[in-house]
C-alpha cells in the first residue's frame, strides 16, 4: 500500500496551482541528469556534480521525490534519514523547473515526501535555508504551521564553513513532531 501524502488540515491550494497532471514519484537512475540540469538552472542551489545526482537517485531514491509532466521532469526534492537520528529526515534540495514556479509544487513535493517518510517512522524533518532564500523559508514556515508542527531555527554553518567567498550561512529547520507519528 503506498503512502499517502502529508494532508494539512488547513492548507488549501490556490487557484493558481495549475499542476494537477504532474505525477509525483521515487527517482530513478534516469532522473540523475535532469535533477542536475534543473538545479544548475536555479542559479540559486549549490550545483553537485551531475554523478551525485545519479547516484543520489540509486541511493536514496526512497527519501526523494520527483515531479513528471508526461516525459518532462519538472522538479525534485532530495533528501535522507540521517543516520545519527534516525527518527529525522533531512531535506538537502528543493528545485522546481523554472517554466511551473508559482503554482504549488514545491509544497506538493514536500506533502507528498513527508506522508512516505511518517508511513516509514520519521516523526522530524529537517533543513537549512540560507538568509536570502524567501521561498523556502515560506514553504517550510507554511508546511509546519499548516501540520500544527513546531518550527525550531537555529545556526548551523557560518561562513566560515564554506570555502571560497560569498556563501551565506545555512539556517537549521527543525519540524516536528510530525503528525500521524507515535
Amino acid at each position: 500500500m503506498a503512502a499517502q501524502p502529508l494532508e494539512s488540515p488547513t492548507r488549501r491550494p490556490e487557484r493558481t496551482e495549475t499542476n494537477a497532471d504532474v505525477q509525483l514519484q521515487e527517482p530513478s537512475l534516469t532522473d540523475g541528469p535532469g535533477l542536475w540540469r534543473i538545479a544548475n538552472e536555479s542559479h540559486v542551489l549549490d550545483v553537485n556534480s551531475p554523478y551525485s545526482y545519479t547516484l543520489w537517485c540509486r541511493d536514496f531514491a526512497d527519501t526523494s521525490v520527483v515531479a513528471r509532466d508526461g516525459s518532462a521532469l519538472c522538479g525534485f526534492i532530495t533528501g535522507y534519514v540521517r543516520p545519527a537520528r534516525p527518527d529525522t529526515f533531512f531535506v538537502w534540495q528543493v528545485a522546481v523547473d523554472e517554466s511551473y514556479r508559482g503554482r504549488g509544487l514545491a509544497r506538493r513535493m514536500l506533502d507528498q515526501l513527508a506522508g512516505r517518510q511518517v508511513a516509514r517512522g520519521q516523526r522530524y524533518l529537517e533543513a537549512t535555508v540560507t538568509p536570502d532564500n524567501a521561498a523556502s523559508t515560506a514553504m517550510f514556515s507554511s508546511f509546519a504551521r499548516d501540520h500544527g508542527c513546531d518550527l525550531d531555527r537555529s545556526p548551523l554553518f557560518g561562513t566560515e564553513h564554506f570555502p571560497g567567498r560569498g556563501h551565506e550561512p545555512e539556517v537549521l529547520f527543525r519540524i516536528g513532531p510530525l503528525p500521524g507519528v507515535n
